[in-house]
């Protein structure tokens, strides 16, 4: 394992997302508006940036205090008849608001931003992140791994960022953070790391005279999507574009190249071959509806499994309204499917959690619990499967079990359990792996009971025991008319 910081002064940035500091709404004013408006409207908002906006109403720029300063200082009085399009900053550098700070930290820091606009997954502008605000958190001096995701380059340095996370999972752990929350940090380096390879690669087919025919976007599947992936991380990605399918060939040969570049910097290939390398992973927007449709009517294993995957795809590059739009049509499709919502019970009914009739732990080989596909897998899946019923977008399991839970359909005490029931898992598999590595071996999820403290034995052992409730929660909820009265969960 690489060498890592032995000491990370400041965990606050790896706990808070931007969406927590961000000022909301975005504050736009037109591309003609004069000096003396702009600095009336900055004065009346108290407002130190401004997004600069059309005629079409579509952001155009960006407007600090710094840019009418320097107007000032250029111009003098003619400044005055000076226009917001005239002194703008045009090229927008913005954040996802689902990033945690020290993405955002990274990217005001490396280019001396003071305003750093905030969107959605759907490249909508949200909001807007100050340094002051960072200040204010005495978030801004601390040392922050990963923050040269942005101008990486090569693999190795996409690499650096994978290589802290071992140490940086122990130090969240020993300082009291979840391992829900680790899990969460953990997933969207993962994510940062996909997005960035994906810009390498289309920066550098650019360059060879090789643009992108239409808009696209990359998508992370599975566990990352979730934001539930620990330390030992696959390649589950796809692509959607605007383009034709005679555009397949580009496509192709940009997620090979990402496929490798990922590979290289270790995040290793996807064994069962879910990367928009492979043709069933990549597809403009009418192949995958097409796709989305036969999975659901196919009704084979195969499809089955691909929709496990699928239905926790997170976008995060490109063209992101494509992802989005994916998503969410492909989450009518599965809705309005009473047939195969019930073959996906069955298939869910087949996972048992890893403990026995009189509540002692199913052990393998060796004596060990596989707390990922005993315990981690029966409830991924069973929240999957009743947040697809009800319509909700949520992504993370525990916000699928909250959906259920508001339309009371799960009780609140076993909400609570089941949710404890995650985070116990995950603590125990990240335990596991972090000891792994640290001696060397592959990271895995088989646990040794006996290695356990009796508290942690106990809790485990009703953890698993409460998973024996999913199938009765699941039969209830296809068997409910209720609904969520509007999508939740990230967009």
């Amino acid at each position: 394992m690489a060498d890592i910081p032995a000491h990370v002064p400041d965990l606050e940035p790896y706990r808070r997302r931007v969406a927590e500091i961000m000022r909301s709404p975005a504050q736009t004013i037109a591309e003609d508006a004069l000096l003396p408006a702009i600095a009336r409207r900055m004065a009346e908002d108290a407002r130190g940036a401004l997004l600069v906006t059309n005629r079409f109403d579509q952001v155009v720029g960006i407007l600090t205090e710094r840019d009418i300063t320097r107007a000032l200082g250029k111009h003098a009085a003619a400044a005055l008849g000076l226009s917001a399009g005239d002194i703008m900053t045009r090229e927008v550098v913005a954040i996802n608001e689902s990033a945690f700070m020290f993405r955002a930290i990274g990217r005001m820091r490396r280019m001396n931003l003071r305003y750093l606009p905030v969107t959605d997954d759907a490249g909508r502008y949200t909001g807007m992140v100050s340094a002051r605000a960072l200040l204010a958190l005495r978030a801004l001096d601390g040392q922050v791994i990963a923050d040269e995701l942005d101008v990486a380059q090569t693999a190795e340095e996409l690499g650096h960022a994978r290589a802290a996370l071992p140490q940086l999972a122990t130090h969240l752990l020993q300082d009291g953070s979840g391992a829900r929350e680790v899990a969460a940090v953990i997933s969207g380096i993962y994510c940062d790391i996909t997005a960035r390879a994906s810009a390498i690669v289309e920066a550098q087919m650019q360059a060879e005279g090789q643009p992108a025919p239409a808009p696209w976007c990359m998508l992370v599947l599975g566990s990352g999507g979730r934001g539930e992936s620990l330390l030992k991380p696959d390649q589950d990605n796809a692509i959607v574009h605007a383009g034709s399918s005679e555009d397949d060939g580009w496509y192709a040969r940009a997620g090979e190249r990402v496929a490798d570049l990922l590979d290289a910097a270790g995040i290793p290939y996807c064994k069962g071959g879910v990367m928009a390398k492979n043709p069933g992973w990549r597809g403009a927007q009418g192949q995958w509806r097409s796709r989305v449709t036969d999975w659901i009517k196919r009704h084979s294993p195969e499809a089955l499994l691909n929709v496990d995957i699928f239905y926790d795809l997170k976008p995060v590059y490109g063209a992101l309204r494509l992802g989005e739009g994916l998503r969410n049509e492909a989450l009518a499709a599965a809705r309005s499917s009473p047939v195969f919502l019930r073959l996906l019970a069955e298939q869910t009914a087949q996972l048992h959690p890893a403990i026995g009739f009189f509540g002692r732990l199913r052990a393998g080989e060796g004596g060990r619990v596989d707390l990922k596909l005993g315990g981690l897998l029966p409830l991924v899946s069973a929240a999957r499967l009743m947040a697809l019923k009800l319509g909700s977008n949520a992504t993370a399991t525990d916000e699928r079990l909250r959906a259920v839970g508001r339309v009371g359909l799960i009780g609140p005490e076993d909400l609570n359990g089941l949710i404890e029931a995650q985070g116990l898992l995950l603590r125990l598999i990240l335990e596991q792996q972090i000891a792994d590595l640290a001696a060397g071996r592959e990271p895995g999820s088989k646990i040794d009971p006996d290695a356990l403290n009796r508290r942690d034995r106990d809790r485990l052992k009703a953890a698993l025991k409460h998973l024996d409730l999913l199938p009765d929660m699941i039969q209830g909820v296809l068997t409910s008319q209720a609904s969520l009265t509007q999508p939740d969960g990230p967009t």
